[in-house]
């Protein structure tokens, strides 16, 4: 088997220096090839070095196993090796086993300490900029497998691959700003992947909004607005959107105590009309399902349930989910077609926030999603929820300044409730 790699995969892979340790990032656009590179690279130290012994990881090992692990088995199969001749998968330990010794874990970031044992020959990084420093830090320590006599030409690599950050973080400051001999940064944007179907970037441009496609299309680093969460909102988002009782009805959900945010909508094949809010402090799922049926107590459509995936778990204090608290409450009021549409796990914020921004206002210039001036506690997340300065993270009030100004309290739970609707339908994979 032989791969035509592209330009940047290649240069990914080779060594231009002398240096014994060499670490490189691969960041590149949606479709550029990042995984593919990672994995590859991966295989090949294992059958070039015999016995060495590499590490796999990302920040959840649900991205490990869903993509990385993936990546790694499509390879194999490629290479014509077989599982129990060439390569043993011993899955109680989540390892990858070659018959000439080498040697691959492929685990979690979560907890570090964890790793702090492991002598390595090699580290792959899944989604690096997910990544923090510390736990990069920690990783090069692990550098230290003793060095086989029969390997020529070796060296200890730490390479990972990434989307471009939405701000400037410690990706950019490592590897651009303060860049080391050893450190190479590979830029790979989606335009330079001939192998994608006729029309792939064009349609990316259709997704997302111009910043959007700037970074995770073209690849580059960027400051996000100034640090707003939510960018290019403007009074074209803002409508006039009437109730219609006929139409099917979504109430998307985040479940808190205080606030519960649950936002009301209609959609279309491809746009959504947030129209409502029902933005309780101090309550319960059925208290705000009273809430709901006061205000529309003869709706005559569909109702469909979106929402937060972890209200669909048990609570400490009843026999049901929110879920079927919700459609159980709502069935007792007369409503009889009533479905719940829900992810099984939370994609993450990121996910999230690229798919409700390509909605406002995409790269080619459509806004598909409205909210009436009635969703007073969504716009408020819409014009106030910022990142923390100098890094990806959404910088939430502490309860201090919750106590200080009231307000405060009401930033993140309606935005989650309205990006979990539009991640649902409108998912943006990454």
């Amino acid at each position: 088997m032989s791969y035509n790699l592209l330009k940047s995969q290649r240069e990914f892979l080779e060594i231009p220096h002398q240096n014994q340790l060499d670490v490189a990032v691969y960041q590149g656009g949606f479709g550029s090839g990042k995984t593919f590179s990672g994995s590859l690279l991966g295989i090949l130290l294992c059958l070039k070095f015999a016995g060495i012994r590499g590490l796999v990881g990302a920040q959840t090992y649900t991205l490990v196993r869903d993509t990385t692990l993936q990546s790694y088995l499509e390879h194999l199969e490629h290479f014509n090796l077989k599982e129990g001749e060439d390569y043993f998968w011993i899955s109680s330990l989540q390892k990858l086993v070659f018959k000439n010794g080498s040697e691959i874990l492929f685990r979690t970031f979560e907890e570090p300490n964890k790793l702090k044992s492991l002598n390595l020959g090699f580290v792959e990084i899944e989604e690096m900029s997910d990544v923090p420093y510390s736990t990069f830090k920690m990783l090069l320590g692990r550098m230290r497998q003793s060095i086989n006599p029969k390997w020529k030409n070796f060296r200890y690599r730490i390479f990972g691959h990434t989307n471009p950050e939405i701000r400037k973080g410690w990706i950019y400051k490592t590897f651009i700003e303060n860049k080391k001999e050893n450190y190479r940064f590979i830029s790979a944007p989606t335009t330079q992947n001939i192998y994608l179907p006729d029309g792939f970037c064009e349609e990316m441009k259709k997704l997302y909004d111009d910043e959007y496609y700037r970074i995770f299309v073209l690849a580059q680093n960027g400051e996000y607005d100034k640090g707003l969460v939510v960018k290019d909102f403007s009074n074209e988002n803002i409508k006039n959107i009437k109730y219609q009782p006929d139409m099917d009805l979504h109430i998307t959900c985040d479940f808190n105590v205080d606030p519960m945010a649950w936002i009301l909508a209609h959609k279309t094949e491809d746009k959504v009309f947030f129209f409502d809010e029902i933005v309780l402090e101090n309550t319960t799922t059925a208290k705000t399902c009273d809430e709901f049926f006061s205000r529309y107590p003869n709706h005559k459509g569909k109702i469909i349930i979106n929402g937060d995936a972890s209200g669909d778990n048990r609570s400490c204090t009843s026999e049901y989910t929110n879920y079927v608290i919700i459609k159980k409450k709502l069935q007792s009021f007369g409503f009889e077609d009533i479905e719940i549409k829900i992810k099984p796990f939370n994609p993450p914020i990121k996910n999230r926030i690229i798919a409700f921004n390509s909605m406002i206002h995409s790269a080619n210039g459509e806004r598909r999603l409205f909210v009436d001036k009635k969703c007073e506690k969504l716009l408020y997340n819409i014009y106030n929820l910022r990142y923390q300065e100098g890094s990806s993270k959404i910088d939430l009030p502490s309860y201090t300044q919750i106590k200080s100004s009231k307000e405060l309290k009401f930033l993140m739970h309606p935005f989650d409730a309205a990006s979990y609707l539009v991640e649902f339908y409108w998912a943006i994979s990454l």
